[in-house]
């Protein structure tokens, strides 16, 4: 008891710690999804109180093999704890296999899948619903696995790192109120995305062109120099339209 009564204070701890770096409240649920892996809609920090135990199980079972070789000649134990946790196991989340997996993944998938499906009940809107399932969706989670590097323009400022984790969560980002176009802004910012006078649309346009053309840059720096619009290329003298690409495949 004393050592899972530690395990939930170091939850406390890290959900704190959470909050604080992105600048949001997270309620009991919201933690849940949090911890869940980025495939399942999370930010992939994991809660140690639902990896203790899928954690021990397969360390013990990767080991048994070993164990009994090394102590064939002695006394040994009948593995108490490890009967016992396993019973845990199986009274969640069904039968133990005879073979037991050595992965903790295979013990693991089950919590993860009983916590999703826990945020996925008390999503109770169909902004939180359309939320969670954009964020389950695939690729959506790849920029929290982009390494920080500021010179290949893959560093998030404390603000961008508050939206893009209080959207992934369906978390509210600011207070109820009135755009400049004069339509009602409501706590998750969603207008901010279909507004014509929404201030950024020009630097959000040409942020991923930068971000292309400076890794063509290196990618060829020996060889040509890379040039977002070159300046030589005319649309309408070359008769092309603005649905045609500039590159045929």
């Amino acid at each position: 008891m004393t050592c899972w009564s530690t395990l939930i204070k170091f939850d406390g701890f890290l959900r704190d710690s959470v909050q604080q770096i992105t600048n949001s409240d997270l309620s009991d649920t919201k933690w849940i999804q949090t911890s869940l892996p980025v495939r399942d809609g999370g930010l992939g920090i994991r809660r140690v109180t639902s990896l203790a135990l899928p954690a021990f199980v397969a360390s013990a079972a990767s080991i048994m093999s070993l164990q009994a070789d090394i102590l064939a000649d002695c006394a040994v134990s009948d593995n108490n704890f490890l009967h016992s946790y396993l019973t845990r196991w199986s009274t969640q989340f069904g039968d133990v296999p005879e073979v037991l997996p050595t992965k903790q993944p295979f013990w693991d998938r089950s919590g993860v899948l009983a916590d999703k499906a826990l945020v996925e009940a008390s999503l109770n809107s169909p902004h939180s619903r359309a939320s969670f399932l954009a964020a389950c969706s695939q690729h959506s989670g790849d920029w929290l696995f982009a390494l920080p590097i500021a010179s290949c323009g893959l560093k998030l400022d404390d603000e961008a790192v508050r939206v893009a984790v209080g959207l992934r969560l369906g978390l509210d980002l600011c207070v109820p109120h009135e755009c400049h176009c004069g339509s009602r802004v409501d706590a998750c910012v969603v207008h901010s995305f279909v507004c014509k006078t929404a201030p950024g649309k020009t630097s959000r346009h040409h942020d991923p062109n930068d971000l292309i053309a400076r890794r063509l840059f290196c990618r060829f720096a020996c060889h040509q120099r890379a040039l977002r619009r070159p300046v030589q290329i005319r649309r309408q003298a070359a008769g092309w339209t603005y649905t045609r690409p500039l590159i045929e495949r």
